[in-house]
């Protein structure tokens, strides 16, 4: 929808050198943005140190049962904030707890 010969969202419709255009090189180096990431983690593993269930590390960290399953099983990468919540809950590093391997 657009009110009189501009678009609704206030720009005049052209590209502006202000647009961002997709490019995945720059100086011949394939920008890190693009490429493929795989977070894996090790909290099954610190759960299972501490004797606790899925749910009760999802009451500690305040989250559902079902989303811990879904990050022990590697189908959900949590927020940041949940990544230092877990930090904090097993007194251990993000780095520890986390991993990022790349895949091309």
């Amino acid at each position: 929808m657009t009110l009189g010969s501009r678009p609704c969202d206030g720009s005049s419709g052209e590209d502006s050198d202000l647009d961002m255009r997709e490019s995945r090189q720059h100086n011949g180096v394939e920008s890190q943005l693009y490429m493929a990431f795989n977070v894996q983690n090790r909290v099954k593993e610190f759960r299972n140190d501490r004797g606790w269930t899925q749910e009760q590390l999802a009451h500690a960290v305040g989250v559902s049962r079902q989303s811990i399953n879904s990050i022990e099983r590697h189908r959900y990468v949590p927020s940041l904030p949940l990544a230092l919540t877990f930090s904090r809950v097993f007194a251990r590093s993000t780095d520890e707890i986390f991993s990022l391997e790349t895949r091309r």
